[in-house]
């Protein structure tokens, strides 16, 4: 097979690899790669908004002290002070594209939500993240310089090192293509990793199929350090129901006035935080966790019914027409609601232009560990760091030459066979998720997580097995690579002698004075 050459490689699809290939597109030739469809990632699920200072009212001191607050002492000052005074621009970017901004009186509409003092969530209604989405999708299909690789497994990263070459940096990429079964070569100057985060590692999640925190892994195969990935973010209000997951109940709902009950109507969030159902989400979570653990329930309920009927099918629109297919309608009784894995605060260390140690290799999105979050992320701060740092990855790059690579090899499987059965991966699979919700959930113990450690390191030894012997298969990558982000979750949490924002131990339960990332290196 020939080698695919081009300038820059992006891997994944959404918010953040769509910008950055737009940001490039006038200059270099850019390929996409995406494992599904152009818009299966986490972006076009996104029901909120983004957070930017738009009001004469607001300030960026203001939005920089609610995201420290929220990251529990651990967001960096310096990444947070960027993302806030950039995120004003980035609006501004996606209007001149023609993201349908929900607006009042010729202003663009503001909404509120937890953790955050005043109103800045600027949204597409409570479908914010698909219309975004479908927007830059269109966008991205009218520019010559771009090809599009749907149905592209990322299978590793390509070093110099292991070629034998003197200068480390990354070279392109090995990639799945799923439509013809075969390996592909890509080569590339810069390559960026846009990958979105790691829920499916959990039972309950709210995130699409694709998150399986395959960035993540091939870049600490790389030898890239990654930084936090004990703070998983669980997202208090899922919807509860048998037909239905990952269905997400946006924050916004409980910033419009939505509150949270138990089956009796007794409202609990006065008895957890004196911000009610405002708290931050890893406050509102484990309240959830509790009361579902004391009083026996598979779930809690979230009441917007008191608001008028208008009020709640303008706000919430998709939420109303997506419950009342349900049986449920919210205008008229509560939403029955559980805590699910939504956000990977950790990942690949970055800095602020988005590079990671590893040169030739950037890092974008929720894949990357910037310092904006800390030990947990404020609601809507996540797709304005997707824009910031698609932006300011690729203003790195339209500034940095970098010559064509060496010459690379092409993927060898002649020593491989077809597997001839693949019930290992689907119940190594099932496996994994399940005590990583048991053991390595909102709440967690130090002999929780030398359980699931143990049970860790067998599974990496069946499956380097199978990907040694076999071809490889999507099912099979992907599993590989939740395997060694559920380790990097559990060395993180086990490193963590305290609990902070979203990492709750029992053996440790209260906070250090001084707030230390947690980074892992190869």
């Amino acid at each position: 097979m020939s080698v695919l050459d081009f300038d820059v490689l992006i891997v994944g699809s959404g918010l953040a690899g769509l910008s950055a290939a737009l940001h490039l597109a006038p200059t270099h030739r850019v390929a996409i790669l995406t494992k599904r469809m152009l818009g299966d990632g986490s972006s076009g699920w996104a029901q909120g908004g983004i957070a930017a200072v738009m009001d004469k009212d607001d300030s960026f001191q203001a939005h920089v002290d609610d995201t420290l607050v929220a990251g529990a002492g651990l967001s960096d000052p310096a990444a947070t002070r960027f993302v806030v005074e950039h995120a004003p621009e980035s609006i501004a970017w996606l209007q001149s594209l023609g993201v349908p901004f929900t607006e009042d009186d010729g202003h663009l509409h503001l909404t509120r939500e937890g953790g955050h003092s005043a109103r800045r969530i600027v949204h597409v209604t409570d479908a914010t993240g698909a219309a975004v989405q479908q927007t830059l999708i269109r966008r991205v299909k009218q520019e010559p310089n771009i090809t599009l690789l749907e149905h592209h497994m990322l299978v590793d990263l390509i070093i110099a090192s292991k070629l034998g070459h003197e200068a480390e940096r990354c070279l392109g990429l090995y990639a799945l293509d799923e439509t013809t079964d075969e390996v592909l070569t890509f080569r590339a100057p810069h390559t960026i990793l846009a990958t979105g985060g790691a829920g499916k590692v959990y039972l309950y999640t709210t995130n699409p199929d694709t998150s399986t925190g395959d960035g993540i892994a091939v870049a600490w195969r790389a030898g890239c350090r990654v930084t936090n990935m004990e703070f998983i973010q669980f997202h208090p209000t899922c919807l509860y129901h048998p037909h239905v997951k990952n269905f997400l109940i946006s924050e916004a709902v409980r910033g419009e006035g939505g509150q949270l009950k138990l089956p009796d109507g007794t409202r609990f969030m006065p008895n957890h935080d004196p911000r009610l159902e405002l708290a931050p989400r890893d406050v509102v979570a484990r309240a959830i966790d509790f009361e579902m653990k004391k009083h026996g329930l598979d779930c809690v309920l979230l009441d917007i019914s008191h608001q008028p009927p208008e009020f709640v099918k303008e706000h919430f629109p998709n939420i109303h027409a997506r419950c009342l297919d349900l049986g449920i309608d919210i205008t008229r009784e509560p939403i029955p609601v559980v805590p699910a894995a939504h956000y990977t605060c950790g990942g690949i260390h970055t800095d602020l232009s988005g590079r990671t140690d590893l040169p030739g290799l950037h890092a974008i999105g929720e894949t990357a560990y910037t310092g904006l979050h800390g030990a947990n992320r404020l609601a809507s701060n996540s797709l304005v760091e997707c824009m910031v740092f698609a932006r300011s990855a690729a203003n790195d790059i339209l500034a940095t030459q970098l010559a064509l690579p060496p010459a690379v090899p092409p993927w060898d499987d002649s020593r491989v066979t077809d597997p001839d059965e693949t019930v290992v991966i689907s119940h190594n699979w099932d496996e994994l998720r399940r005590f990583m919700w048991d053991y390595v959930g909102i709440v967690r113990t130090n002999k929780r997580l030398d359980r699931a450690a143990h049970r860790i390191k067998l599974l990496q030894e069946e499956i380097q097995e199978f990907y040694s012997a076999f071809h490889v298969t999507r099912d099979l990558l992907e599993l590989r690579n939740l395997v060694t982000v559920a380790e990097l979750i559990v060395r993180s949490a086990q490193a963590r002698h305290e609990s902070r924002g979203l990492h709750f131990s029992r053996d440790y339960p209260q906070m250090a004075e001084v707030a230390v990332p947690t980074t892992l290196v190869p």
